[in-house]
């Protein structure tokens, strides 16, 4: 059996082939061996695939439990002046005096 190739996001070596895609379990990434391997696209976007940019205004789509904290983020928060972080998959925001990170999948533009 061929070896698997190390990750393309990572450098890792540890990947294993799940029958469609190799997968890197150190970051997550899945790929496929093509050989015309496309670059990954980086922009943060929210749930409906918008592009988010710093100081974009966003919506909460879903009611978020706070980690650590009994706070409760309800649907429909109106949250202003995002900053991007270096994840594309987080955005750093303010809501009620307190900094507080997001994931994108559970933010609207507009």
């Amino acid at each position: 059996m061929a070896e698997a190739p190390s990750c393309p996001k990572c450098s890792m070596e540890n990947t294993y082939f799940d029958g469609v895609l190799f997968v890197c379990p150190d970051c997550s990434y899945e790929w496929t061996n093509d050989g015309n391997e496309t670059e990954t696209d980086d922009t943060p976007r929210d749930s409906n695939g918008s592009e988010l940019m710093d100081g974009d205004a966003v919506t909460v789509i879903k009611d978020l439990k706070v980690k650590g904290s009994s706070m409760v983020i309800k649907r429909g928060t109106k949250v202003k002046s995002i900053r991007l972080t270096d994840n594309p998959e987080e955005v750093d925001c303010k809501i009620d005096g307190s900094s507080i990170v997001l994931k994108t999948c559970f933010l609207k533009k507009g």
